[in-house]
């Protein structure tokens, strides 16, 4: 009896041969994606979404939208590297002691809070896995989306991280400019020269405009006295240098960029959500 040689043909990629990775998406931005592309990559190759938030307040003499002007840029500056979509920003905010200022805005708590929780919701529910809230405004706007984060991230069954990026970018400011910085003061103001240098007014800039922000329990005033106020008396003032603006934003969007990174890799090695 004849004996049948069995040839087994593997299937299977050789090295050096591996199936090329999906394309990345044609744009990160969500306003300008179409939803037959939308349905393609998320979440199979996209699970993570930046959603900026601010208000519309003065900051001495750059924009009054600097507090969503700022995280906007910086969504779209890490979107490649942390693999993410960019969500449409939330523009007007909780604003605070400054909304007497000419072009000021601020929405009533219940509203502002009903408005991103449902924000919120909306990105849990189109399947984003990670939902990134970068922030450009304190205050009580932070309280609020600290307890959103953790309201929604229970309902949804998502993962939502909240990052006041001026506040977690001391260490940058002080690297840069070897001094504590402030609302529109030297940090916000490079930031926003990082931007777009037109953006700064020099010219418009005086000493005068300035206060130190006062010690809790000390004093409070409204309307605020001064648009730029300084986290340490004496340390901030804005000198509007263009080179050190240009290094401060990078740097700024890196640190940002690695804690985006970071708590994902965390996530997913603690098996949450």
């Amino acid at each position: 009896m004849k004996r049948i040689a069995l040839v087994v043909l593997s299937l299977s990629v050789a090295p050096g041969l591996a199936a090329a990775p999906p394309a990345a998406p044609s744009t990160r931005d969500l306003a300008r994606i179409n939803w037959m592309e939308f349905r393609e990559v998320v979440p199979s190759q996209v699970e993570t979404v930046l959603l900026a938030t601010g208000t519309l307040e003065p900051h001495g003499v750059t924009a009054n939208g600097a507090d969503l002007l700022a995280p906007v840029a910086m969504a779209h500056a890490i979107a490649e590297r942390v693999n993410a979509m960019v969500a449409p920003g939330v523009a007007y905010g909780f604003t605070g002691a400054m909304d007497a200022f000419p072009g000021a805005f601020t929405i009533p708590e219940p509203a502002y809070r009903a408005y991103v929780k449902a924000v919120l919701v909306g990105l849990a529910k189109n399947r984003f896995r990670n939902i990134v809230v970068l922030n450009g405004h304190g205050g009580g706007q932070t309280a609020i989306l600290n307890a959103l984060a953790e309201e929604v991230g229970r309902e949804q069954q998502v993962r939502i991280l909240v990052v006041n990026w001026w506040s977690y970018c001391t260490d940058v400011t002080l690297e840069v400019f070897g001094q504590d910085g402030g609302h529109a003061a030297e940090n916000e103001t490079a930031y926003m020269m990082g931007i777009d240098p037109t953006l700064a007014h020099p010219e418009r800039y005086s000493k005068e405009m300035v206060t130190p922000n006062p010690a809790p329990g000390t004093w409070s005033a409204y309307p605020a006295p001064s648009s730029i106020t300084l986290y340490k008396q004496g340390q901030g003032y804005p000198t509007f240098d263009r080179a050190k603006a240009k290094l401060y934003f990078d740097k700024v969007n890196a640190k940002v960029a690695g804690l985006v990174e970071d708590t994902i890799r965390k996530w997913n090695l603690a098996g949450v959500n």
